[in-house]
């Protein structure tokens, strides 16, 4: 579970994360192998509930952008980490590989020079293709396609889930997660020897102290950094609009498909998810305000008549929700990762757009090296465990794995949501880790994730909160305090939706 700070409440840490997205979680599970108390801070009810959540889920292929820029070398690194990854901490993980699909022979010669910069960076087995080789390696592909690259190593990942498991991973080894603890004030003063010590406050009067800070708050990194008397730089929100479709679709491809880029933008892509959706978009348009999560009809027809220049198959009937996500762009277009020069305690890692997610694991590895050549002593934990439980999933087992399920954990055997298969027991596990929303066990254990998106599942996901929390239904929240379900009460106080599904029956 997630620790919650009152007003007077105080941890000390010898480091504090601000911003749980997968940067902040990747740092403090890198972190938390060390004999160091690591504080992990975010201001939603939730990690990864900001830009980590609403999120493309590519791993990339390390051929987009030269080497020169540091977020092309952390992406090539972090690609490779994936597998190990996967195999100690059990989130959705596909290397299913990229394609760059051309479909005018005018777009060739960019391809080529994407090719060249993909073997001038070292990415595996990458290669350009005809026309016959495109469609042999994805038959949906649209009939005009002239030729286009494949980049095997790519892949897709749940970006939610791997977030979670950075996060939970970071908390089996000492790591403190404090949520709703949004950082309004900071001080500096000094400790034993002269240490700097910062006191970050939040806006319920609670504080963290630390000797060292990592400024990993994405689209408020600019804000975070002005509190703490640093670096003066503005993060740009760029709006992408994202639709999914449903698994019914015909027009799912088996790889990630990008048009050719242009000067800004990849493009809008096609992809398939580990969970056997489908993803159309994103949108890249620049705005002002950090909080607008809108979606338009107009940006709509711009995403499937792109789309469908891709595969021709993709109907607009198989849409089941849309969403926009905001990324953290800043005028140089790359990562900002470095010590301050203002505050000597602090790791600044700002502007973690595309290929944020796939070069996080590398981040992780790079910040725990700035912070050791700044003087931070990391001696190696003897008893460090990178291995999670893997959590058994009813939709992924036939009839008999689901009956040996029942018998150990009866609640195997009640389904909650039925678009995803998923059952009471898998539900309360994800409440027990800390997802106390709507929306947390939705990216956490998929219930509301389907066709309905929670139309027929919510109420039984907020009874089983409510059953093990001990919350009134009534301060159920979508995504944190703000977002409650029920927004007046008529009649005597909520007790229940209705009797209680107890956790030995069958």
């Amino acid at each position: 579970m997630y620790t919650r700070l009152s007003s007077g409440d105080r941890i000390q840490a010898d480091v504090a994360i601000i911003g749980a997205g997968v940067s902040g979680c990747a740092i403090a599970r890198v972190l938390s192998a060390f004999e160091i108390d690591v504080v992990l801070i975010e201001k939603e009810a939730d990690v990864c509930f900001g830009t980590s959540k609403a999120n493309s889920g590519i791993v990339h292929g390390g051929f987009h952008h030269n080497k020169k820029y540091l977020k092309t070398r952390l992406e090539i690194e972090g690609n490779l980490m994936f597998d190990k990854l996967h195999r100690e901490l059990d989130f959705p993980f596909d290397r299913c590989g990229i394609l760059v699909v051309a479909t005018h022979d005018d777009e060739i010669k960019h391809l080529e020079y994407l090719y060249q910069q993909g073997v001038d960076n070292g990415v595996i087995g990458i290669e350009m293709c005809s026309r016959s080789r495109m469609l042999e390696l994805e038959p949906k592909l649209h009939g005009d396609v002239v030729g286009g690259l494949h980049a095997p190593g790519g892949g897709i990942v749940e970006p939610y889930r791997y977030g979670f498991s950075l996060a939970e991973s970071a908390q089996k080894n000492g790591t403190v997660v404090v949520t709703e603890f949004k950082v309004d004030k900071a001080d500096h003063k000094r400790g034993p020897k002269n240490q700097p010590i910062t006191v970050l406050r939040s806006t319920e009067g609670a504080e963290v102290e630390a000797k060292w800070v990592v400024n990993a708050a994405g689209l408020f990194g600019d804000e975070i950094s002005k509190i703490l008397g640093a670096e003066e730089f503005t993060i740009f929100p760029r709006k992408g609009e994202y639709y999914l479709l449903d698994k019914l679709t015909q027009g799912a491809p088996s790889k990630v498909l990008f048009p050719v880029p242009s000067k800004n933008s990849k493009g809008m892509l096609v992809i398939p998810t580990v969970e056997g959706t489908v993803l159309l978009g994103p949108t890249a348009d620049d705005m002002l305000d950090k909080e607008d999560t809108t979606t338009t009809g107009d940006k709509l027809d711009t995403i499937f008549d792109s789309a469908r220049r891709l595969v021709p198959t993709i109907a607009m009937k198989d849409v089941i929700t849309s969403f926009a996500g905001l990324r953290p762009a800043m005028d140089s277009g790359d990562f900002y990762i470095d010590r301050s020069e203002r505050v000597e305690n602090l790791i600044q890692v700002a502007g973690i757009q595309s290929p944020g997610l796939t070069a996080s694991p590398a981040i992780g590895e790079y910040v725990k090296n700035l912070l050791k050549k700044a003087g931070l002593a990391l001696t190696e934990k003897k008893d460090f465990d990178p291995y999670l439980e893997r959590i058994p999933h009813l939709r992924n087992k036939n009839s008999y794995q689901a009956e040996e399920l029942s018998d150990l954990d009866p609640g195997y055997c009640r389904v909650v949501c039925r678009c995803e298969k998923v059952s009471e027991a898998e539900i309360r596990s994800a409440i027990r880790a800390g997802h106390t929303t709507l929306d947390g066990i939705k990216f956490a254990a998929r219930a509301g994730a389907g066709r309905c998106q929670g139309g027929f599942c919510s109420y039984k996901v907020m009874q089983l909160i409510a059953d093990e929390t001990g919350q009134s239904p009534a301060t159920i929240s979508k995504h944190g305090p703000g977002s409650e379900l029920f927004v007046n009460q008529i009649g005597p106080p909520i007790v229940s939706l209705e009797p209680a599904m107890t956790k030995g029956d069958k």
